[in-house]
């Protein structure tokens, strides 16, 4: 509702870019587009190809598939298709499409090249080659032609599209049959290609396959070869002493472990344990008598473990032998069956070679015959189904459909304009937006008051009491008043975040209408650092506000009763003292608390609240705070760090006041529906 509240009230400006752009695209439809002429021709895949005789032909025809499909429409959209329509047609010779031969038409671009040959800075026309000429013609064919594919078929539609209807009916039937005849041209000459390659190819082969013959005969004659089977026979015998071999080799790490483990034993001197490695049993009979008997002569042990060792050593050095021996025979033999397998596969090699190349060359031989039949029987893959006929009505522009395109872009363009103007907005336009995002109570909007001069406010407010401004000020007067019913207010002050907001007229404005009650107002100028009364009032050689605090003149010798204003005024003075250390003294409290019983209100006008720390001084002392807030120009920032000042020390504003508000200007940004109001009450 909020983004349709914004659209509402931007109405003006969607109109406007609707009524812009709509006419904009009418004028461009009805008056300056150049109606153009559609034609269409049909063509199609032939999926079944009439067979004359049963040959291969060198292209095969299409496949139908969707790459097939897609590979024909690049095809008809290629530049050399293209290049062959321009040549045929005679197409460079066509305004249309060689924009060298168009009559130049009244433009900016026009006027600025007459204007440049005038005045001799023009640049000198390079007149273009035949090449690029055809090159730019061929470009502006192909971007009238759109070939398409009628879905889940093998048709294809050729569109052309020109100033002519004769002309877009002919580039359409003309694309066609060169379409066709490209693809008997691309056969015809695949065919002619191939016969003559085949031709020198079997030449070629037959040379290969005499010289791989010849090989194989003087193979046979220079060498010995045995035949299969006594291969295989030694082979056998290989695998046979391999596994002997094997078994000789693991007898041979046998008795050499035993070997090596009596040889440790022995080192250690260990009986026991020479005895259980030795595995002997006349070592054992030997090693149990000594344990029974009380001799210690090992002699007996020694020379039966030195045998046991003797025959390990003789045991491992057969093994040895026997695979040395083993070895020796393998590598023989298997070297003489390597040499005769080699020879056997070169043979084999030769023969196999000697083979393939007859093959290759009768095959090669009967397709050359083929494609020799073949250069007469080639068809088209494809045929036009429908010639493109002439059409009757332009297809372009669409100018009802450009029309309203138009008028929805404007509208669109209208409505993100607006959108724009509205996420941008830095300032504050409406209370509902000024109260929604400081959190804090709106208590009037006041208008401009339309015073060249500030002297000129208070006789505005006077000679018109029925003015918005004047009513907008009632009603700011009632809201202060009823803000706190309990304890109606006595001291207001009024404030804002920087200079020229407005608060110092609001200030007078306000104090205006408080004595319009008959009560006893007293205005105080408590900015005394720029002290702008003097430009309001013409006050002159009068103590003020820092003289009363003094002592150094009493309160009623210091106000001045102003006759139009109907209240006294206590306007300040310049001071080296600091000013926020005096309206922080206790004499200040005093002096307050001395004006409460001898007025019923006092209004103070004080500085920004950005600008210095006066504001929120004086507003400890305040019954309410008025925070001045200047219509579309104060910002959210500014605002927001203002009424934080004020949280920050523990004072509460009372409220805010938008001030200046223009109304023409509330009206152009669309808010004039909700503040129409002020016009019942504005009287000039």
């Amino acid at each position: 509702m909020e983004l349709l509240r914004t659209l509402w009230r931007g109405k003006h400006w969607i109109a406007l870019c609707l009524f812009l752009v709509g006419f904009a695209g009418a004028y461009f439809a009805y008056g300056i587009a150049t109606p153009v002429y559609t034609a269409k021709a049909v063509v199609t895949l032939e999926s079944r190809q009439e067979q004359v005789v049963d040959l291969t032909s060198v292209m095969t025809g299409l496949t139908g598939d969707q790459t097939s499909i897609n590979t024909e429409i690049e095809v008809m959209r290629s530049r050399g298709l293209a290049e062959k329509l321009v040549t045929r047609l005679d197409l460079t010779k066509d305004p249309e499409f060689n924009v060298s031969l168009r009559e130049e038409r009244l433009s900016i671009n026009t006027i600025m090249r007459r204007f440049a040959r005038v005045i001799g800075t023009a640049r000198p026309r390079i007149e273009r080659t035949d090449t690029e000429v055809l090159n730019q013609v061929v470009d502006a064919v192909l971007a009238s032609i759109k070939i398409s594919n009628v879905r889940q078929s093998y048709v294809f539609n050729i569109i052309a599209t020109t100033e002519s209807p004769e002309k877009a009916s002919l580039l359409a039937n003309s694309l066609a049959d060169i379409y066709i005849e490209d693809q008997l041209e691309v056969k015809f000459q695949a065919t002619r290609s191939a016969t003559k390659w085949l031709t020198d190819r079997v030449a070629q082969l037959q040379v290969d396959l005499e010289t791989a013959e010849a090989e194989v005969e003087n193979f046979n004659a220079n060498t010995s070869l045995i035949n299969q089977e006594a291969l295989v026979a030694q082979n056998r015998q290989v695998k046979d002493l391999r596994d002997r071999l094997a078994a000789g080799k693991a007898t041979l790490a046998e008795t050499t472990a035993r070997l090596e483990m009596l040889q440790s034993t022995a080192a250690g001197n260990d009986t026991a344990a020479m005895a259980e490695a030795a595995n002997d049993a006349i070592l054992r009979q030997i090693l149990l008598r000594l344990e029974t008997s009380e001799s210690n002569d090992l002699s007996p042990f020694t020379a039966r473990f030195d045998q046991v060792l003797a025959r390990a050593g003789l045991e491992v050095s057969r093994a040895k032998s026997q695979v040395q021996a083993l070895s020796t025979t393998i590598n023989q033999l298997s070297a003489s069956i390597e040499q005769q397998s080699n020879d056997l596969v070169q043979l084999q090699q030769l023969q196999r070679e000697a083979t393939a190349s007859r093959q290759i060359y009768e095959y090669f031989l009967t397709r050359l015959k083929e494609t020799s039949v073949q250069q007469g029987v080639q068809q088209a893959d494809s045929r036009v189904l429908s010639h493109a006929i002439v059409p009757r009505t332009p297809s372009a522009p669409r100018k009802l459909v450009i029309t309203l395109l138009s008028m929805m872009l404007g509208t669109a363009a209208g409505a993100t304009l607006v959108l724009l103007r509205e996420v941008s907005l830095n300032t504050f336009r409406s209370t509902p937006e000024l109260e929604k995002r400081t959190h804090t109570t709106v208590l009037g909007q006041i208008p401009s008051i339309s015073a060249r001069r500030r002297k000129n406010v208070l006789k505005y407010l006077t000679d018109k009491p029925t003015s918005a401004a004047v009513e907008a000020i009632r009603n700011l007067r009632t809201s202060i008043l009823m803000s706190n019913m309990d304890k109606p207010p006595q001291v207001i002050m009024a404030t804002s975040s920087i200079p020229g907001e407005g608060k110092t007229t609001l200030s007078i404005a306000l104090t205006h209408n408080l004595s319009g009650l008959g009560k006893r107002v007293l205005l105080v100028e408590g900015d005394i650092r720029r002290r702008v009364f003097s430009e309001y009032f013409d006050i002159h050689d009068k103590k003020g506000l820092l003289a009363v605090l003094s002592g150094e003149e009493k309160l009623e010798d210091a106000v001045f009763h102003h006759p139009d204003l109907k209240a006294d005024i206590l306007i300040g003075e310049r001071s080296s003292t600091n000013a926020a250390d005096v309206f922080s003294s206790e004499r200040f409290g005093a002096f307050l608390d001395e004006l409460r019983a001898a007025y019923d209100y006092i209004v103070i006008d004080t500085p920004p609240v950005l600008a210095v720390p006066d504001a929120r001084v004086i507003g400890q002392r305040a019954d309410a705070i008025i925070y001045c807030v200047k219509w579309d120009s104060t910002t959210h920032r500014q605002v927001q760090q203002g009424l934080k000042s004020f949280s920050d020390v523990n004072v509460k504003v009372t409220g805010l006041t938008l001030n200046q508000v223009n109304m023409r200007g509330m009206k152009r940004y669309g808010y004039g529906d909700s503040y129409g109001a002020y016009s019942n009450y504005y009287d000039g």
